[in-house]
C-alpha cells in the first residue's frame, strides 16, 4: 500500500481537511452520501476546489467519492470528522462560560479558535470547564475517541399538542434567531408545554417554564428541538443532522 492511501491520524491532517470532513459529517449525518456541490455551497467554496480536496481526502483514506453518487466519510474520515466538531463545540463552550461572548456570536469565532487548539490545550479547556457535554446551543460534544453521543430529541414541528418536556438544542447558526430566542427564553434546559397549534403549518403556542407564554411560527420552531416527558432514553444523533 502507497503512503498516500494510508488513513491518516486526526493530527497529521491540514485545518482544511478537518473543515470538509466535519462539513460532510453535518450534511450526511456521519452516514449518508454527499454531494460534492452541496458541500461546496456550505463551505463557500469553488466546486474545482471541493472536487480537488475531496480527491485529496479519498487519498488519505477519509472519504470514498464516487461520480454520481457523491462523498461519504469511512470510519477513519467519520472520526477525524466528530474529532474537529468536538473542537469546535468546546471552542463555542469556552467562548461562552469563560470569554462570556454572547451563545450568537460565537460560530465563527469558534471555526478561528479551533485552529490554534492542540490535543492538550483541548484537554485543558474542557478540565477547566467541568467537561461539558453540549456546546451553547445545545448540540452534544463528541467524546475524545470520536464518538457521538445519542440523543433522543425531535423538531417542535412534530410534536403534538399537550406534549411536555425539555428544549434540548437550537439548530440555527443565524445571530438575529439566536439573540431572539435568548431573549425569549427559548433555550437548552428550558421546560416548555405545547399548547396549540395552528392548522396548515401555522404559529405554535407555547408556555415556557410553565409561566411564559410564546407564540412561535413553524419556520423557527423547526429549530427549536426538544426530548418529551415519557418518550424512549436512546436514539441516534444521525437523526437530527448538524449545525455547528
Amino acid at each position: 500500500m502507497s503512503q498516500s492511501n494510508i488513513p491518516a491520524t486526526f493530527d497529521e491532517i491540514s485545518d482544511a481537511m478537518r473543515d470538509y470532513l466535519a462539513e460532510i459529517y453535518r450534511i450526511g449525518r456521519g452516514q449518508l452520501w454527499v454531494s460534492t456541490t452541496l458541500i461546496a455551497e456550505q463551505l463557500a467554496v469553488s466546486s474545482p476546489a471541493t472536487v480537488r480536496m475531496v480527491r485529496r481526502l479519498q487519498e488519505r483514506g477519509l472519504v470514498e467519492h464516487l461520480p454520481y453518487k457523491g462523498v461519504r466519510l469511512t470510519p477513519d474520515g467519520a472520526t477525524a470528522a466528530l474529532l474537529a466538531i468536538r473542537r469546535h463545540r468546546l471552542a463555542e463552550r469556552f467562548l461562552v462560560d469563560v470569554l462570556h461572548f454572547g451563545w450568537h456570536e460565537v460560530h465563527h469565532e469558534a471555526e478561528v479558535m479551533q485552529r490554534g487548539i492542540t490535543a492538550a490545550i483541548e484537554d485543558h479547556m474542557d478540565a477547566l470547564m467541568g467537561f461539558p457535554t453540549t456546546c451553547p446551543h445545545g448540540d452534544p460534544i463528541p467524546s475524545k475517541t470520536g464518538t457521538m453521543p445519542l440523543l433522543n430529541d425531535r423538531p417542535l414541528t412534530v410534536v403534538p399538542k399537550d406534549t411536555a418536556g425539555t428544549i434540548s438544542r437550537v439548530k440555527t447558526r443565524e445571530p438575529e434567531k439566536l439573540q431572539y430566542l435568548a431573549a425569549a427564553g427559548i433555550i437548552p434546559g428550558a421546560r416548555f408545554a405545547l399548547k396549540n397549534r395552528g392548522p396548515f403549518n401555522g404559529p405554535l403556542r407555547i408556555l415556557l417554564n410553565e409561566r411564559d407564554e410564546h407564540i412561535i411560527g413553524s419556520e423557527l420552531a423547526a429549530a427549536i428541538w426538544v426530548a418529551c416527558d415519557g418518550d424512549p432514553s436512546a436514539k441516534s444523533e444521525f437523526s437530527g443532522g448538524e449545525d455547528d
